[in-house]
């Protein structure tokens, strides 16, 4: 009786300790406050779809996912340590190191491969190539990417500098604008601008879109930057969160409506079937290009990145350019197997 009791006392303990031992390595997860670079979208799906899924919580990631409010935003953020890790447009970044030298960050993780910058008009403006927008005017917010590019696609398609006059106003009103006429054209994401218009009731025939992309133009779009600190102290945590993240881009790729559900979730108002269209625009023409289905996501290639930092470095009139090392790091990407999409 007496042993049968012992017996049943150290079941209790050994229960006990299992239990404080789960409780402690569910604590130790590390935390990670990650900003996106705008609103909870469907280019946003595939992170969110890696918190659902427990891709974060496999990796011991305590991830938690805020929106943003453009790429400026989200690298300032980051910057200031508010956050640890920021989804941002990776030549936002640089001139951001420019002018803030001894706070400057680097990327780890390419989104984006082919950018999403373009220009958009319609076809009764007149303007069927790059040069017939001199003597128009563009409108965009102050901090849109592609209208900050603008210089180096000026100088690439050969339009006079300063020829160009820029009206500024917030997001929701760049494209009702140009909808009633009150800019020529406007510069925007192309999967933001274009299904914003489409929303406006406009039909994809009436418009003229130039895609940096097209014409020479080496940009790389958003990517992952994290904290220096982050990187000097923890850089595994880097590398975990880089491998869930292709986890959550792969389930989105091959479950899409999971992936919008994720979405509404944190927005119930979404429009479904919008949303669903924009991850679609994302993955067909900014993630799955021939070098990720090649090599996998994340990375990049030097060359392309170096001619790329030229063109940053005319178009923001840089007094010194970086190298390709002050701006990217593969150091905490995953092997080339494990960030194939497909």
């Amino acid at each position: 009786m007496r042993s049968s009791r012992l017996k049943s006392v150290v079941a209790a303990l050994g229960a006990a300790c299992l239990v404080a031992i789960s409780a402690s390595g569910a604590s130790a997860a590390d935390k990670v406050k990650f900003t996106l670079d705008w609103k909870f979208e469907g280019n946003a799906a595939p992170f969110l779809l890696a918190q659902d899924k427990g891709y974060f919580a496999a990796e011991g990631l305590d991830v938690t996912i805020d929106s943003g409010n453009g790429s400026a935003g989200a690298v300032t953020r980051v910057a200031s340590g508010a956050y640890d890790i920021g989804m941002a447009d990776i030549n936002s970044l640089v001139e951001f190191d420019a002018s803030n030298p001894d706070r400057s960050l680097k990327a780890f993780f390419i989104v984006y491969d082919a950018p999403p910058f373009a220009l958009f008009t319609f076809k009764k403006s007149g303007i069927t190539k790059p040069k017939d927008f001199e003597g128009k005017t563009l409108g965009a917010p102050v901090f849109d990417a592609p209208r900050k590019l603008f210089p180096a696609f000026a100088r690439a398609t050969g339009i006079a500098t300063g020829a160009v006059k820029w009206e500024s106003m917030d997001p929701p009103l760049r494209e009702p604008m140009l909808v009633r006429g009150q800019v020529d054209a406007i510069s925007g994401f192309y999967f933001t601008s274009l299904l914003n218009l489409k929303a406006q009731g406009v039909k994809l025939d009436d418009l003229v879109i130039f895609k940096f992309a097209d014409y020479g133009m080496a940009f790389y779009g958003n990517g992952l930057i994290a904290s220096p600190a982050l990187m000097q102290n923890n850089p595994d945590v880097l590398k975990r969160f880089s491998r869930a993240v292709i986890k959550g881009w792969r389930e989105a790729i091959k479950d899409p409506a999971a992936a919008i559900e994720a979405i509404k979730k944190r927005d119930p108002l979404i429009d479904p079937a919008l949303e669903r269209e924009r991850l679609d625009m994302v993955l067909k023409d900014n993630v799955l290009t021939a070098e990720v289905k090649a090599n996998g996501m994340g990375g990049i290639k030097k060359d392309r990145m170096a001619k790329s930092i030229e063109q940053l470095s005319d178009a923001f009139s840089l007094p010194k350019a970086p190298t390709v090392d002050d701006v990217f790091t593969d150091a905490f990407l995953p092997s080339k197997a494990d960030r194939m999409l497909q």
